[in-house]
Parts: structure tokens; sequence; C-alpha cells
């Protein structure tokens, strides 16, 4: 496994170097192309602009199982002054997906390496833009990543949990989620006659009061739902009362109910404040994505491969959390499951959390993640074949 991890970092640290955000990832799929033609893998016809699928065929017929990596970076500045860090001004790797580019290349060149002990296929797909709603997990699908599939894994790294350890949660783990905007249309005047205007700006702020109790008083209080409003904008100056206001917003929940049941609270709610005051709520859905909820069968080869390898203490349970994952939507395809792999090291202050400029990993944690993946992999394919 040393040269798969020297092989390894070297992968990570050019593509640290070389980040790509959301849909523009050209570069990248360049680069993984190159790489997977060079294991000898199959490139699968994909109609989209960004990403890859590649397939390793195995020795006999059986069973296809995929494995996942997200592509795309992040608009942010780094600040991590590491010596290879990224060469495109404002965007970063914050979120580890060239880790998780760099593990999955891994696994792909072990299995690669195991061909005859392969009774079936297996398919990497290479998915673009994770961090931009809606995402870019069902263009995959639609491109027909998963055809055949009959299971399918998927890892993300996490800086809580040390390298060397995973984590795993049987079924529901990562939150729906459900982006919205609210266009709130008013009737613009001055600032001294408001009698003869609609104020946007006022009655956004009684949408946004009254939708947070929505979540207070009109949900069950045991289902976790939060409801946020990141951005607000409109208006254009001091004494002119503003006819137009948007609201930008977010739903999660780990709840199936909620996921149906406050998306028409909130439309609900929005059009009747807005015609209380005389204004019109128009309701711009964004993106949603389903509840991530992990195979209990999945994650039970994924625990016997890692336990094999490393022990069994090294697995940690998963925190549930109201993050959002657009892998939930591969799962509501076929049975999978993602699992976090630890990445902490205080000592080399790989400690930061996702989304920061001075996100740092652990390279050691992508040979751990590779031999799990691996070896899931293999025992998969025995077991569903």
């Amino acid at each position: 496994m040393e040269l798969i991890r020297t092989q390894q970092i070297s992968w990570r640290r050019y593509l640290h170097q070389n980040p790509e955000l959301s849909f523009q990832e050209f570069e990248t799929t360049k680069f993984l192309s190159k790489e997977i033609a060079k294991l000898g893998l199959k490139i699968l016809p994909l109609k989209l602009e960004t990403g890859l699928l590649a397939e390793l065929k195995g020795t006999s017929d059986g069973p296809t199982i995929a494995v996942r990596s997200d592509i795309d970076a992040l608009p942010i500045i780094e600040q991590t002054g590491l010596s290879f860090k990224s060469k495109n001004a404002g965007k970063m790797h914050a979120c580890g997906h060239d880790v998780h580019m760099s593990t999955v290349l891994g696994t792909a060149a072990v299995l690669s390496q195991l061909k005859e002990r392969i009774r079936g296929n297996v398919r990497f797909i290479f998915q673009p833009a994770e961090e931009l709603p809606p995402g870019g997990a069902r263009p995959m699908i639609e491109n027909g990543c998963l055809n055949d599939v009959r299971m399918i894994f998927g890892l993300h790294v996490d800086p809580g949990v040390k390298t060397g350890s995973i984590g795993l949660r049987d079924g529901a783990t990562m939150g729906a989620v459900y982006d919205f905007d609210i266009i709130i249309h008013g009737i613009g005047g001055h600032a001294a006659r408001p009698h003869n205007a609609v104020d946007a700006i006022a009655t956004a702020a009684e949408v946004i009061e009254s939708i947070q109790k929505v979540v207070s008083r009109e949900v069950d209080p045991i289902a976790p739902v939060v409801v946020t409003f990141g951005q607000i904008s409109g208006g254009t100056a001091r004494n002119i009362i503003a006819d137009e206001v948007r609201l930008v917003g977010t739903f999660r929940t780990l709840s199936k109910e909620a996921v149906k049941q406050v998306p028409k609270l909130i439309k609900r709610t929005a059009t009747s404040v807005c015609k209380a005051r005389g204004a019109r709520a128009e309701i711009v859905p964004i993106a949603t994505y389903p509840v991530l909820s992990n195979s209990v069968e999945v994650n039970r080869i994924i625990a016997r491969s890692f336990t094999s390898l490393f022990g069994k203490k090294g697995i940690e349970e998963t925190p549930q959390v109201l993050g959002g994952e657009d892998f939930a939507c591969y799962l509501e395809q076929v049975p999978g499951a993602m699992f976090r792999l630890g990445i902490r090291n205080t000592s080399i202050k790989a400690d930061k959390p996702w989304h920061s400029s001075e996100f740092i990993v652990d390279e050691n944690a992508m040979v751990v993640g590779t031999a799990t993946l691996a070896g899931a992999v293999l025992d998969a394919l025995d077991e569903v074949g």
C-alpha cells in the first residue's frame, strides 16, 4: 500500500492546487480521465460537460457495485499556508473533495490489481457539483450511472474523527433539504408617504418572523426542523419604499413527514402575510435533496471491511446532522451508505471545520479510506452476486 499512498498524495496535491467550482471542473475531469485510463478502466459515455463515469470489468459475470466521489471545490480564499495551496485565486478544496477523488482513484488502482478476484463490475462515479444546488447527482443518475447497479458506496472526510478511524450510522444520517427563494412584490413610493405604497421590506420582516413560527408552532416538536434565511436583498435608497425584496432561505429536516408538510406551510404563510399587507409572494423552489439514509446491510459490509484491516475500535457512530448531501439521491435508487473518513490530526492543525479557509487534512487517511472501500467492494460483489 505504500506505493498507492505515495501516488495518492501526488494526486491529491495536484487536485488541491487546481480546484474548480461546480460544473466548471473541466481540468479536473481531464486529469481524472487520464489517470483512470492509465489504470486500464473503461470510460463510459456521459452527456455532461464535467464529471466522469468509468468501469472496471471483472473476470466473470456478476453484479455491478458503484463507488462515488464528488469533484468540485468552493469559492474560498485559501489561508492554510501549505506549500501546495490553491493556484486558482478564490477557489479552494475546503471540503475534502480532493481527498475523496484520490481515495476513490486509489480504490480503482487497488481493484485493478485484483481483477482476477472481481466477479462482476465496479463502476466509479466522479460527480460534479455537489456543493451547488441542485447538485450533480441527479444529472449523473439521468445519464445512467446507476444502470444495473446493485449497491453504492460513498465517503466523506470528517475533521471530527481522528485519522485511522471511520464513522458509521444506520438509517437517517444527514438532513433533507429544501432551498427556496421568496420574492415579495410590493408597490414603491416615497418614504414620507407610506400610505401610497406597499412596503416590501416591512412585509418581508413579517414573513420571516411568521415562518419561524411554522417551526415552533405547526411542526411536531419531536421532529428536527430548521428554517433559515441566509440572505435578504431589496431597496435602493433610504427615502424610497422598496417595491421588491428577495429572501433566500433553506429548510432542513430528518423527518419524512416534515419534508411533505413544511414547504406547503412556508408557501401558505408567505402568501397569507403578503395578502394581508397588499403585497404578493412568489415562491421559487431552488433545490431539494432527500434525507441521506444509510443501508444497515451496506454499513455492515463497510464495518466488516474496516474491522478486518484496522480493528473494530476504530469505528465511531456518526451523529445525525441537518447538513445536506446529494449522495442521498443515489440512495433513493439503490441500497448504499456513506461513511465518514477520519482526517483529524491536531499536530498538523488538521482540525478545522469543513468550508474553513484553513481546512487541512491528514493525508494518511487516504490509505485507510482506500483499503476500506476496496475490501467492501470485494465483499459486496461476493455477497450480492
